[in-house]
């Protein structure tokens, strides 16, 4: 794939910026909606605490996997991330069933829904409070957790909390969430030049690559994959998040750099190098450490170009949710340099 001319210019051109303000005005009000979330959901904790602890949890719907990155390794019984339609055969009374719908949900969400009040099922409902979802939803045993902003990550955040009031899940502060995105938004304001812009800068080393993204953590490759999907929507163009054994082959079989060509010699832009971007949130197991070092030596042996993403202040939600900040920031970046934000002609 050649790669298409980026105007790095434009990152701090006041009028292609303009052009991109809903994608950025978006990404710095998200510590505001995790804050929004959390007060409409002061006092809903109450209506769980009388219904002990479940046999099993199910999540569905946006950001399900999320929770279960963060649960599973926590959470005393079973914990089921599923893609639905309905829910699995053996879910009952005795279990508890997440619905994470922060705009309504879809055809999917309300099956599995419908299917968990007729069985008598415990619900934790995360959805608008006047749409059809949660009326469908009423019931005994449905604890209504009213959504107001729409956004996937801050509801999924402030159910997080909640399921830690009840014994399910570590503790999760919805402030330091809403903090560390507070932090990545002021780093990474278009306001703030190039130089001194790690989004931006990112931005262009993503204008010559063919990105594959790891995070060696559960959570860090869980954003890995929510940035690939944000840089494929915004460039058009290829993007990888994969563990270390699915990069691997990617790296090794890539041409190694020739030191002595002529990148003026042809008159056509040079084809695009993938690139390694590792996500580092600062978890250290020896698993980990072994993958990076292979990534890495995979990488410079090809002469590869390599980028670290570093966030490792606070708690580890925070850590996922401002590496996905970060990366998403780039990624508007890249299509202002591409100009894929100014309007059709």
């Amino acid at each position: 794939m050649s790669n298409e001319p980026f105007d790095d210019a434009l990152l701090d051109d006041e009028e292609a910026l303009a052009h991109a303000d809903p994608a950025l005005r978006g990404l710095a009000e998200a510590g505001a909606r995790v804050r929004r979330e959390a007060e409409a959901a002061k006092g809903v904790e109450h209506g769980l605490v009388g219904h002990g602890r479940p046999r099993a949890v199910v999540a569905v719907g946006a950001d399900a996997r999320l929770l279960r990155a963060v649960l599973e390794p926590w959470c005393p019984v079973p914990f089921v991330a599923w893609p639905g339609p309905g829910l699995p055969g053996w879910v009952g009374a005795l279990d508890l069933v997440v619905v994470l719908a922060p705009t309504g949900g879809d055809a999917e969400t309300a099956s599995a829904v419908y299917d968990a009040v007729r069985r008598g099922t415990t619900v934790f409902l995360a959805c608008p409070g006047e749409s059809p979802l949660a009326e469908a939803g009423q019931g005994r045993d449905t604890t209504l957790v009213p959504a107001q902003t729409g956004d996937p990550l801050a509801l999924a955040v402030v159910v997080l909390q909640l399921l830690h009031v009840v014994e399910l899940g570590p503790e999760v502060s919805a402030e330091s969430v809403a903090m560390a995105l507070d932090e990545v938004a002021s780093r990474c304001s278009p306001y703030a030049d190039l130089a001194a812009n790690p989004a931006k800068d990112l931005a262009l080393v993503l204008a010559e690559a063919l990105p594959l993204i790891w995070g060696g953590s559960v959570l860090a490759a869980r954003a890995g994959r929510r940035v690939v999907e944000t840089l494929r929507r915004a460039s058009n163009r290829p993007a990888l998040a994969a563990d270390a054994d699915h990069l691997m082959p990617v790296l090794e079989g890539a041409a190694p750099r020739d030191v002595f060509a002529d990148p003026f010699a042809d008159s056509e832009a040079p084809a695009l190098r993938p690139a390694l971007f590792v996500l580092d949130d600062g978890a250290q197991q020896p698993t980990i450490r072994e993958a990076r070092g292979r990534l890495l030596a995979a990488a410079e042996s090809r002469g590869l170009h390599v980028r670290t993403l570093t966030w490792n202040e606070g708690p580890e939600v925070a850590r996922y949710a401002a590496l996905q900040s970060l990366g998403t920031y780039a990624a508007i970046y890249l299509a202002v340099g591409l100009g894929r934000y100014f309007p059709p002609t």
